[in-house]
C-alpha cells in the first residue's frame, strides 16, 4: 500500500437517473419499452420538431412520488419544469426539460449497513426529467458508418436522485446504488438494470487532508455501467487527486470519463456550472400542483419496501438478519423465498439454500431469478426429499444441480437416477459386516484406541453403496457392531 505524506479524505455525491417504467413517454404517446428497433419509437414531441406542445404524463409523476414517499422526502406543493440548453447529437430539441429551481421534492434519506453500523446518505433533491437519445459508437474507428444516433430514448421519462455529499468511500458508495436500487425495484417504477441504462449514475468526488472542513475541487465522472464500475472509477479517481495534491499539483474541475476495459477515467470536458445550461421555465408546460389527497392515496398503495420487508423476515421467520438482507436483495428473489417458506416448514433450511445453491446456479448461469428452471414449488419439493430421509444432502446437490438444468422435479430425477437412499437396516447390517469383515486388523486397531478409523469405515460402506446408504444409520449400526 502506497504511503501518502498526509492522510486524506474522500467527499463523494451520487446523481443517479432511474427510467421510470411507464408504458409510455413523459410528454408524449410514443411508447417507452426498451430494446425495439432503432427510432421506432418516435414522433414530432419527442423529436423536438417545430410547433409541437408537450403533454405531461401522470403515471410518471405517481411514479415519482412513490420514489419520494419512500425515501421519506418532502414533496413540494408546486413544482415547475426548466429548459437546460446544451447542444448534442441525440438531443434533437438542443434542450431537455427538467427541473431546477423548483424541483419535486427535497430532502430525505437512504441508510445503507456500512462495516462501522448504519448510515444515512441524505438526499438534496429528486425531479423529473425527459431522458435524451442514445449515439451508437462503433466499435471499430474505422468503420466507415462512423456514429448513429438512435432517437427512441428521447422523452423517456427520467427520476434523478441526487444525493449530499455525504458518501466517504467508494464502498460506501456501491452500497448507496445497491439500496436505492432496491427502493426503485420494490414498487415497479424502475427495472434497475444498469446494462440497459435503466439505472445510471454520475459522481462527485474530491479529496481533502483529514481534518480540513474545506472542500477540495471536485471533479464529476461519468460512463460507469455497473455498481462495481462505480465502485472502481471513484477508487481510481481519489487514487488520482490525492496523487496531485501530493505532487503540489492543482485538481482542475473538469467531467471524466470512465473507460472499463482501460481501468481509467479520461477527460471529457471542463466542467459546466449551472449558468451554463442556461436554465429558464419551460414555456409550453404548466406548474405542477400535488395535491395532498393524491400524496395520502399513493402513499396507500406505496407496498412493502426492502427494509420493512427485511424486518418482517427476521420476526416472522426467525432467520439471521444477514439472512434477511442477502434474500431482499432484490424483490424477485425475496418473493421467491417466501413462496418456498409457505410449502415448507423450516425457514432457515430454505434459506440456506437459497443463498447458496440457488445463488452460485443464478451467478453462474449469469441470469435471474425470474428465469431460473427450479420453480419455489420444485425448490421445497427436493428439501422435503432430505428431511423424510429419500435422499442425503450430498445428493441433494446432484439433483439440484440436475433440476437447474431440466426444470424437472426431484422426485422425477431420483427415480430415473435411482439415487434413493438405502434405508433398509437389515440391508445396511450386511454390507457393514461384510465392511468389517474385509478389514479385521483395522478392527483391532480401532478396539486398541485408534477411534478415528470410525470415519474410515463409514467412508467404505459408502463407497459399497455408492453413495445412496443412509449416512445417520450407518453410524448408528456401525457403532453397534463394532461395540458388541
Amino acid at each position: 500500500m502506497k504511503i501518502y505524506a498526509m492522510e486524506y479524505e474522500s467527499i463523494i455525491g451520487l446523481e443517479v437517473h432511474a427510467q421510470l417504467l411507464t408504458d409510455s413517454k413523459i410528454f408524449c404517446g410514443c411508447s417507452a419499452k426498451y430494446g425495439s428497433p432503432p427510432n421506432t419509437q418516435t414522433c414530432p414531441v419527442c423529436l423536438g420538431m417545430p410547433g409541437v406542445l408537450p403533454v405531461l404524463n401522470k403515471k410518471a409523476v405517481e411514479f415519482a412520488l412513490k420514489m419520494v414517499l419512500a425515501v421519506g422526502a418532502k414533496v413540494n406543493p408546486k413544482s415547475i419544469f426548466a429548459r437546460k440548453n446544451y447542444f448534442y447529437p441525440d438531443l434533437p430539441k438542443g434542450y431537455q426539460i427538467s427541473q431546477y429551481e423548483q424541483p419535486l421534492a427535497t430532502g430525505g434519506f437512504i441508510e445503507i449497513e456500512t462495516e462501522s453500523g448504519q448510515k444515512k446518505i441524505r438526499i438534496t433533491r429528486i425531479h423529473l426529467e425527459e431522458d435524451a437519445g442514445k449515439s451508437l459508437h462503433p466499435e471499430d474507428e474505422s468503420d466507415e458508418v462512423g456514429t448513429s444516433v438512435d432517437m427512441n430514448r428521447c422523452g423517456v421519462p427520467l427520476l434523478e436522485i441526487v444525493s449530499e455529499p455525504d458518501i466517504s468511500s467508494p464502498q460506501e458508495a456501491y452500497l448507496y446504488l445497491n439500496k436505492l436500487k432496491q427502493i426503485v425495484q420494490y414498487p415497479g417504477i424502475c427495472s434497475g438494470n444498469m446494462e440497459e441504462g435503466a439505472l445510471r449514475c454520475d459522481a462527485n468526488v474530491s479529496v481533502r487532508p483529514k481534518g480540513v472542513e474545506k472542500f477540495g475541487i471536485n471533479t464529476e465522472v461519468k460512463n460507469m455501467n455497473s455498481f462495481r464500475g462505480v465502485e472502481k472509477a471513484l477508487s481510481y479517481e481519489i487514487k488520482r487527486q490525492i496523487e496531485i495534491l501530493e505532487k503540489g499539483g492543482t485538481i482542475e474541475k473538469e467531467t471524466l470519463l470512465w473507460d472499463e476495459k482501460k481501468q481509467k477515467c479520461f477527460t471529457m470536458r471542463s466542467k459546466e456550472e449551472s449558468h451554463d445550461y442556461r436554465y429558464f421555465p419551460e414555456p409550453d408546460l404548466v406548474t405542477l400542483a400535488v395535491l395532498d389527497e393524491w400524496i395520502e392515496q399513493i402513499k396507500k398503495d406505496l407496498p412493502e419496501l426492502p427494509d420493512q420487508r427485511k424486518q418482517r423476515f427476521v420476526t416472522q421467520f426467525k432467520i439471521p438478519e444477514y439472512d434477511a438482507e442477502v434474500l431482499i436483495s432484490s424483490k424477485e428473489l425475496a418473493d421467491y423465498y417466501e413462496e418456498c417458506v409457505k410449502n415448507h416448514p423450516d425457514p432457515k433450511m430454505v434459506s440456506n439454500w437459497v443463498m447458496g445453491e440457488v445463488l452460485r446456479e443464478l451467478n453462474e448461469r449469469k441470469i435471474e431469478i425470474k428465469d431460473f428452471k427450479i420453480t419455489p414449488t420444485n425448490l421445497t419439493g427436493l428439501l422435503t426429499q432430505i428431511d423424510e430421509g429419500t435422499i442425503s444432502g450430498k445428493m441433494a446437490k446432484e439433483v439440484f444441480a440436475q433440476m437447474a438444468q431440466t426444470g424437472k422435479s426431484a422426485s422425477q430425477i431420483i427415480k430415473v437416477k435411482e439415487l434413493m437412499q438405502i434405508t433398509d437396516e437389515k440391508d445396511l447390517a450386511q454390507v457393514i459386516e461384510s465392511v468389517l469383515k474385509d478389514n479385521e486388523e483395522n478392527v483391532k486397531r480401532y478396539h486398541a484406541g485408534k477411534e478415528n478409523l470410525f470415519g474410515y469405515f463409514v467412508g467404505e460402506v459408502m463407497k459399497k453403496t455408492q453413495g445412496k446408504a443412509n449416512p445417520r444409520l450407518v453410524n448408528q449400526i456401525l457403532k453397534e457392531k463394532l461395540t458388541g
